[in-house]
C-alpha cells in the first residue's frame, strides 16, 4: 500500500500542471499590441489552460475593478476561477493557487521582469510572486520566488 501511494505520487508530479489545468479556463485581459501577453496566453494554453483572450485599451480599469495595487500592475491581467493573476505569474504558483485555494485575491508579477514566462531576454535573478491581499498592505508579501 505505501508503494502504492509513492507511485500515484511520482505519476502525478511527473505531468502536474496539464493535469489540474486541463479543465480549466482562463480569461486575459491585454493591450493589443502587446506581444509579450500574447506569448503568456501561449505559455498557460502549453501548460493545459483553455485561455480566452481579450483585447482592452483600458486595462487602468480593469485592474481598478479588482482592487489591485499600482505597485502589484502587472503586463496583463487573467481570470482563473476566483483568482486574479497579475502579469507574468508561473505556473507553478497558478497551479498551486487553483490547488490549495488560499484566502487571498490572487498573485502579482509586477512590471514586465525579463525572463518570466512570455517575457523574452535572460531572467536576471530570482523572479517573486506577490500576494495580492483582499486588504493590501504597504509591503506586499512574497507568495513565492522562482
Amino acid at each position: 500500500m505505501k508503494h502504492l501511494k509513492t507511485l500515484t505520487m511520482a505519476a502525478l508530479m511527473t505531468f502536474p500542471f496539464a493535469g489540474l489545468a486541463a479543465e480549466t479556463s482562463a480569461t486575459l485581459y491585454k493591450n493589443p499590441n502587446c506581444g509579450c501577453c500574447a506569448e503568456y496566453a501561449k505559455y498557460l494554453e502549453e501548460n493545459g489552460f483553455d485561455v480566452e483572450t481579450i483585447d482592452t485599451n483600458d486595462l487602468a480599469q480593469m485592474k481598478a475593478e479588482h482592487n489591485v495595487p499600482e505597485k502589484l500592475h502587472g503586463c496583463h491581467t487573467t481570470l482563473i476561477g476566483d483568482y486574479i493573476f497579475e502579469g507574468h505569474v508561473p505556473v507553478e504558483s497558478v497551479a498551486k493557487v487553483l490547488d490549495e485555494e488560499p484566502f487571498i485575491q490572487g498573485l502579482s508579477v509586477p512590471g514586465m521582469p525579463l525572463g518570466s514566462p512570455g517575457m523574452s531576454g535572460e531572467k536576471r535573478g530570482p523572479l517573486e510572486v506577490y500576494t495580492l491581499a483582499f486588504e493590501p498592505t504597504g509591503t506586499p508579501e512574497i507568495y513565492a520566488t522562482h
